[in-house]
């Protein structure tokens, strides 16, 4: 069993060392760079920077209408619905009110209470 990762190990280590081998054998070509004149740097600093291609300038963004529709149709529900639902609020905001009766004597009670004392 340890024979055959012995070898596996040994073919990757033959191949890495080779590779690097070959790699120092290789010589890189020298850059050659040439220069620019004052005109020449001046035209590169005024493009744009980011700008690769020309395909910026090709697209044109879509832009979406206001959705007029939708704004109306909801215009319309809330003005139909809205004095049915201020007529609801108010009921039940009243409702509460007179239901709220905690640490408040009823009349019921008071009524009672007159009732039973001589």
């Amino acid at each position: 069993m340890r024979f055959p990762s012995y070898s596996r190990l040994l073919v990757v280590l033959v191949l890495v060392t080779g590779g690097a081998a070959l790699a120092q054998r290789r010589q890189l070509q020298d850059f050659q760079g040439e220069e620019m004149t004052q005109q020449e740097r001046n035209a590169a600093r005024a493009r744009p920077k980011y700008n690769i291609n020309s395909y910026g300038k090709d697209i044109q963004i879509k832009e979406e209408p206001i959705p007029w529709k939708a704004i109306g149709l909801a215009v319309i529900a809330f003005a139909i619905t809205g004095p049915f639902a201020w007529r609801i609020y108010k009921g039940t905001t009243k409702e509460i009110a007179e239901a709220n009766v905690f640490g408040v004597a009823s009349s019921r009670v008071s009524e009672g209470e007159d009732e039973q004392q001589p």
